[in-house]
This record gives C-alpha cells, structure tokens and sequence, in this order.
C-alpha cells in the first residue's frame, strides 16, 4: 500500500515562503510523476506542479517564476518551494504520485497540508 506523507504547511505572511515535503512509503522511482495540487474552499482540485522519473517539471500559470518542485530520489521525497506567496495561494496541497501502466493510470493521494496566507 503506497503511503504519502506531507508535511511543511502552515501560516505565513504574504510575501514569505514555505517549503513542503512529501514522503512515499516506497521508492520514488516506481511513480511515473510526482506532483502537488491545492484545493481552496468550495473550488476544484488544480495541479500546481508536477515532476517526472526524468525530472522533467511542470507549473501552473499562477506559480511560474515563484514555486520550485524537485525531488530526493535517495530520501523517496518531493518538495514544494513556495516563494512569494500571496493570499490566493491559501489552500490545502494534496501530494500526488502516478503510476502508469499499459492497462491503466493509478493516483495515489496524501492526506493535505493546509497553506493560509494571510497579514
């Protein structure tokens, strides 16, 4: 059973930065992606960013320039740098990792860290 842990969410003023981390049960390297995506109250869950076994990445719009994903392939973690943060980044971030096969797509989930950023 895959297990993903975050931590490293909190309360920041804007203009701060935080930084998540989330840690698999397994080796990282059986995922094909690992990402981050946030939910604010009453929206959908969106990607914010995503990062392949060939470390090829990818941003939402709204956090090019200001957010960095990477990963400790050694430490089975990904992170999240999250500079400049605004109050529209307030959110819960759900760590994601896929695996695919040629018979399907598996996601597996983490259980949310919660980023307020407020004055």
């Amino acid at each position: 059973q895959v297990q993903l842990v975050e931590s490293g969410g909190g309360l920041v003023q804007p203009g701060g930065s935080l930084r998540l981390s989330c840690t698999a049960s397994g080796s990282i390297f059986s995922f094909n992606a690992m990402g981050w995506y946030r939910q604010a109250p009453g929206k959908q869950r969106d990607l914010v960013a995503a990062i392949t076994s060939g470390v090829s990445t990818n941003y939402a719009d709204s956090v090019k320039g200001r957010f960095t994903i990477s990963r400790d392939n050694a430490k089975n973690t990904v992170y999240l740098q999250m500079n400049s943060l605004k109050p529209e980044d307030t959110a819960v971030y759900y760590c994601n990792a896929k695996r695919v096969s040629p018979y399907d797509t598996r996601d597996y989930w983490g259980q949310g860290t919660q980023v307020t950023v407020s004055s």
